[in-house]
Protein backbone atom coordinates (compact mmCIF):
# COMPACT_ATOMS: atom_id res chain seq x y z
CA UNK A 1 0.00 0.00 0.00
CA UNK A 2 1.22 3.48 -0.76
CA UNK A 3 0.62 5.17 2.60
CA UNK A 4 0.31 2.86 5.54
CA UNK A 5 -0.66 5.57 7.97
CA UNK A 6 -3.74 6.44 10.00
CA UNK A 7 -5.23 9.83 10.69
CA UNK A 8 -6.34 9.68 14.30
CA UNK A 9 -7.99 13.12 14.01
CA UNK A 10 -10.19 12.26 11.02
CA UNK A 11 -13.02 10.66 12.95
CA UNK A 12 -12.88 7.73 10.49
CA UNK A 13 -12.34 4.35 12.11
CA UNK A 14 -8.94 2.75 11.50
CA UNK A 15 -10.39 -0.29 9.70
CA UNK A 16 -12.23 2.00 7.25
CA UNK A 17 -9.03 3.98 6.67
CA UNK A 18 -7.19 0.74 5.84
CA UNK A 19 -9.94 -0.28 3.41
CA UNK A 20 -9.83 3.16 1.79
CA UNK A 21 -6.04 2.97 1.39
CA UNK A 22 -6.20 -0.44 -0.27
CA UNK A 23 -9.07 0.65 -2.55
CA UNK A 24 -7.10 3.78 -3.49
CA UNK A 25 -4.00 1.71 -4.29
CA UNK A 26 -6.16 -0.61 -6.42
CA UNK A 27 -7.71 2.35 -8.25
CA UNK A 28 -4.33 3.98 -8.92
CA UNK A 29 -2.74 0.78 -10.17
CA UNK A 30 -0.33 0.58 -7.23
CA UNK A 31 -1.67 -2.90 -6.41
CA UNK A 32 -2.38 -5.50 -9.05
CA UNK A 33 -4.22 -8.78 -9.14
CA UNK A 34 -2.13 -11.40 -7.33
CA UNK A 35 -0.20 -8.91 -5.17
CA UNK A 36 0.06 -9.82 -1.50
CA UNK A 37 -1.25 -7.31 1.01
CA UNK A 38 0.98 -6.63 4.01
CA UNK A 39 0.62 -9.28 6.67
CA UNK A 40 -1.52 -8.49 9.69
CA UNK A 41 1.65 -8.67 11.81
CA UNK A 42 3.42 -6.09 9.58
CA UNK A 43 0.47 -3.68 9.64
CA UNK A 44 0.13 -4.00 13.41
CA UNK A 45 3.85 -3.34 13.90
CA UNK A 46 3.86 -0.36 11.53
CA UNK A 47 0.67 1.30 12.78
CA UNK A 48 0.48 0.12 16.40
CA UNK A 49 -3.15 -1.00 16.07
CA UNK A 50 -5.09 -4.05 17.19
CA UNK A 51 -4.71 -7.08 14.91
CA UNK A 52 -8.51 -7.47 14.90
CA UNK A 53 -8.76 -4.07 13.22
CA UNK A 54 -6.59 -5.25 10.34
CA UNK A 55 -8.46 -8.55 10.13
CA UNK A 56 -11.78 -6.69 9.99
CA UNK A 57 -10.50 -4.52 7.12
CA UNK A 58 -9.17 -7.54 5.22
CA UNK A 59 -12.47 -9.42 5.75
CA UNK A 60 -14.35 -6.45 4.30
CA UNK A 61 -12.04 -6.42 1.28
CA UNK A 62 -12.75 -10.13 0.85
CA UNK A 63 -16.49 -9.48 1.09
CA UNK A 64 -16.13 -6.84 -1.66
CA UNK A 65 -14.32 -9.39 -3.82
CA UNK A 66 -11.09 -7.38 -3.84
CA UNK A 67 -8.94 -9.78 -1.83
CA UNK A 68 -8.77 -13.39 -0.74
CA UNK A 69 -7.03 -14.94 2.25
CA UNK A 70 -4.93 -18.05 1.77
CA UNK A 71 -4.50 -19.87 5.07
CA UNK A 72 -0.95 -19.69 6.34
CA UNK A 73 0.20 -17.67 3.32
CA UNK A 74 -1.47 -14.24 3.44
CA UNK A 75 -4.10 -12.07 1.80
CA UNK A 76 -3.91 -11.45 -1.92
CA UNK A 77 -5.54 -9.00 -4.33
CA UNK A 78 -8.15 -10.73 -6.48
CA UNK A 79 -9.11 -7.78 -8.70
CA UNK A 80 -8.22 -4.15 -9.24
CA UNK A 81 -10.29 -1.01 -9.58
CA UNK A 82 -8.31 0.54 -12.43
CA UNK A 83 -10.08 1.54 -15.60
CA UNK A 84 -9.26 3.17 -18.92
CA UNK A 85 -8.45 6.47 -17.21
CA UNK A 86 -5.21 5.13 -15.71
CA UNK A 87 -3.18 6.49 -18.64
CA UNK A 88 -4.40 10.01 -17.86
CA UNK A 89 -3.18 9.86 -14.26
CA UNK A 90 0.43 10.86 -15.01
CA UNK A 91 -0.32 14.19 -16.76
CA UNK A 92 -3.10 14.99 -14.28
CA UNK A 93 -0.80 14.25 -11.34
CA UNK A 94 1.79 16.59 -12.87
CA UNK A 95 -0.84 19.36 -13.25
CA UNK A 96 -2.00 18.81 -9.69
CA UNK A 97 1.60 18.95 -8.42
CA UNK A 98 2.03 22.33 -10.14
CA UNK A 99 -1.28 23.54 -8.68
CA UNK A 100 -0.17 22.48 -5.17
CA UNK A 101 3.14 24.33 -5.57
CA UNK A 102 1.25 27.44 -6.71
CA UNK A 103 -1.10 27.18 -3.71
CA UNK A 104 1.84 26.90 -1.31
CA UNK A 105 3.60 29.83 -3.01
CA UNK A 106 0.39 31.81 -2.51
CA UNK A 107 0.71 31.20 1.24
CA UNK A 108 -1.84 28.43 1.75
CA UNK A 109 -1.04 25.83 4.39
CA UNK A 110 -1.94 22.16 3.99
CA UNK A 111 -5.31 22.50 5.75
CA UNK A 112 -6.29 25.44 3.56
CA UNK A 113 -5.22 23.60 0.42
CA UNK A 114 -7.23 20.54 1.43
CA UNK A 115 -10.29 22.65 2.29
CA UNK A 116 -10.09 24.49 -1.04
CA UNK A 117 -9.67 21.28 -3.00
CA UNK A 118 -12.41 19.34 -1.19
CA UNK A 119 -15.02 22.11 -1.41
CA UNK A 120 -14.19 22.76 -5.06
CA UNK A 121 -14.34 19.04 -5.82
CA UNK A 122 -17.68 18.64 -4.02
CA UNK A 123 -19.18 21.70 -5.71
CA UNK A 124 -17.91 20.54 -9.08
CA UNK A 125 -19.28 17.03 -8.58
CA UNK A 126 -22.60 18.38 -7.33
CA UNK A 127 -22.87 20.78 -10.28
CA UNK A 128 -22.07 18.02 -12.76
CA UNK A 129 -24.77 15.79 -11.23
CA UNK A 130 -27.30 18.63 -11.27
CA UNK A 131 -26.52 19.42 -14.89
CA UNK A 132 -26.85 15.77 -15.88
CA UNK A 133 -30.14 15.45 -13.99
CA UNK A 134 -31.62 18.70 -15.32
CA UNK A 135 -30.27 18.38 -18.82
CA UNK A 136 -28.81 21.86 -18.44
CA UNK A 137 -25.92 22.68 -20.71
CA UNK A 138 -24.15 25.03 -18.32
CA UNK A 139 -26.01 25.87 -15.16
CA UNK A 140 -24.02 28.31 -13.02
CA UNK A 141 -22.46 26.64 -10.01
CA UNK A 142 -23.40 28.00 -6.60
CA UNK A 143 -20.43 30.06 -5.53
CA UNK A 144 -21.21 29.63 -1.84
CA UNK A 145 -18.78 27.09 -0.38
CA UNK A 146 -20.51 24.06 1.11
CA UNK A 147 -19.08 22.67 4.32
CA UNK A 148 -19.95 19.40 5.97
CA UNK A 149 -20.39 19.91 9.69
CA UNK A 150 -19.48 17.43 12.42
CA UNK A 151 -22.98 15.92 12.26
CA UNK A 152 -22.66 15.27 8.53
CA UNK A 153 -25.08 18.03 7.55
CA UNK A 154 -24.05 20.38 4.76
CA UNK A 155 -24.10 24.06 5.56
CA UNK A 156 -23.10 27.16 3.58
CA UNK A 157 -20.07 29.00 4.74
Amino acid sequence: MSCACLDTRSGVSPYLQLIHQVRQALRLGLLSEGDQLPTVKDVVARLAINPNTVLKAYRELEYEGLAAAKAGVGTFVTRTLTDGSLAAHGPLREDLTHWLAKARTSGLDDESIEALFVTTFRNSTSSARNQAGNGAAHAPADSTPQVTGPTGHVRSE
